[in-house]
């Protein structure tokens, strides 16, 4: 069984998924400023994954691309959300190869020389799936979008609360 901060980040990202599920690309490629496309919202929560779990926590960068089109502060895109959700995916199993065999012990220790723990960026990862989970889901309001999904999902079943 995972950490249970990475059962939380798992059901962070499958809250996320869930928000986006049913999303035409052509929305999920508009801009409502002044915030970002959905698409690259994917693209961005990609990137951070791979830079904390793969390349600060391993030394591995599996997609250059991300960090010259999703990191912060580089230029909005409107990327096709089919290639954004691919590499999403592809990090995001990458990651948890690594993230699954996390103990405490770890958890507590810095993730890299001369950065916080692994739990606090497990935290900061967690919170970014939200920030931007809501985000997008005003973004689907305002395009109209019907029937959206409520949150918080099944926690009780996917993450409830336990100790490591």
């Amino acid at each position: 069984m995972s950490h249970p901060l990475v059962s939380q980040l798992k059901f962070a990202r499958s809250e996320f998924r869930r928000g986006l599920a049913d999303l035409p690309d052509e929305d999920a490629r508009k801009r409502m400023l002044p915030m970002n496309a959905i698409s690259w919202m994917i693209g961005h929560l990609a990137w951070q994954e791979q830079r904390y779990w793969l390349d600060r926590a391993q030394g591995k960068v599996m997609l250059p691309h991300l960090n010259e089109n999703f990191a912060s502060g580089r230029p909005a895109t409107t990327p096709a959300l089919d290639e954004t959700w691919a590499a999403w995916e592809t990090i995001t199993e990458a990651a948890d190869v690594w993230l699954d065999q996390l103990e405490s012990e770890r958890i507590s220790a810095p993730l890299a020389e001369d950065y916080s723990s692994v739990g606090t960026f497990m935290y900061r990862n967690i919170y970014h799936y939200w920030v931007h989970l809501g985000e997008a889901m005003a973004v689907r309001q305002l395009l109209g979008h019907p029937g959206l999904s409520e949150f918080v999902g099944d926690i009780d079943t996917e993450a409830p609360y336990r100790t490591a």
